[in-house]
């Protein structure tokens, strides 16, 4: 049976510019490319755990205006229910510029727009598909506070909470005490911890450094080396990455997240499974271009594993 989840996030129309290299202050460089895509790392979550086979939701917002029906049919496109996605008449829909170098390292820089102004509004119209959640999503491109009144809806019904605290920021105690599994990049978790992830030992200090704060299982993802995880049983482990040559990292860390809250069991008996899937899902991601057209399907997963 499908896993059932909700994701809370933020929805942005974006323009990726393919440039040789990321100019210098003062420098003007021309672009190799320019070309527009669905995006956000709410909406690529959703994706991804919809064309894993999960059977998604969407809590968000968009302006009134052709970014936001655009982003609300992208997703519809994919089969995510957009039934939670309010138009907000007084802001514009969130936008992302990804610069996007030769070596496939991008740059990005945000406008939140409607993202910044989800309330519990929006989470308390999508109740019930929080009730009836597995798992329950969300990141830090819409407002912590927000987030904290989705757990504890999730919480109430017993779904398992996600955290991604992406982008890194400040983050309110009481967020962390609600999540069930944090997952971070190193440099994340460091800024959270202020311990540097090195190797596995690193990380392993992270993982009771992040339980003190209240967090019982942490999954860390290191790039292209893999993703190292700790469990509230004492298990922990290191999972590696598949060898790709990346022509775009963009969206990567969503491909992982959507993928993964696809097929792990509540009880997180299958984490190491769970991961493997997860890391084959971005490392398809990243061989192709842009963010959420670089998203493979679960058939493409799984083809790529055999």
């Amino acid at each position: 049976m499908a896993n059932k989840v909700v994701i809370l996030g933020s929805l942005n129309v974006d323009t990726i510019l393919r440039i040789k290299r990321v100019p210098q202050p003062g420098e003007t460089l021309q672009m190799n490319d320019r070309s527009s895509a669905a995006g956000g790392k709410g909406a690529n979550q959703a994706v991804a755990a919809a064309r894993a086979g999960a059977e998604t939701s969407f809590i968000g917002q968009v302006g009134n205006d052709d970014a936001g029906k655009f982003m609300i049919e992208s997703l519809k496109d994919d089969n995510v229910d957009t039934s939670g996605i309010n138009v907000d008449t007084g802001s514009g829909t969130g936008s992302a510029y990804i610069f996007l170098d030769e070596n496939g390292q991008n740059s990005i820089l945000v406008y939140g727009g409607a993202n910044q102004k989800v309330t519990e509004t929006e989470v308390n119209n999508a109740a019930e598909q929080i009730k009836n959640a597995d798992f329950v999503v969300t990141q830090f491109e819409t407002p912590q506070k927000t987030a904290i009144a989705a757990f504890k809806l999730a919480k109430e019904s017993g779904a398992i909470t996600i955290l991604n605290p992406a982008p890194a920021s400040e983050m309110l105690p009481e967020l962390l005490e609600l999540s069930d599994i944090v997952v971070p990049n190193e440099t994340e978790s460091a800024s959270l911890t202020g311990i540097e992830v090195t190797d596995e030992a690193s990380m392993v200090e992270n993982a009771t450094a992040f339980a003190k704060l209240g967090v019982k299982n942490l999954i860390i993802t290191v790039g292209s080396k893999g993703a190292f995880y700790s469990t509230e049983d004492g298990q922990h482990d290191f999972v590696p990455a598949f060898k790709v040559d990346a022509v775009d990292t963009t969206a990567a860390g969503d491909t992982f997240i959507g993928a993964l809250s696809s097929q792990l069991k509540k009880d997180l008996s299958n984490i190491k499974e769970a991961l493997t899937f997860a890391q084959r899902a971005s490392s398809i991601t990243v061989q192709r271009l842009g963010a959420m057209p670089s998203i493979p399907t679960k058939a493409e997963i799984e083809a790529a594993s055999k």
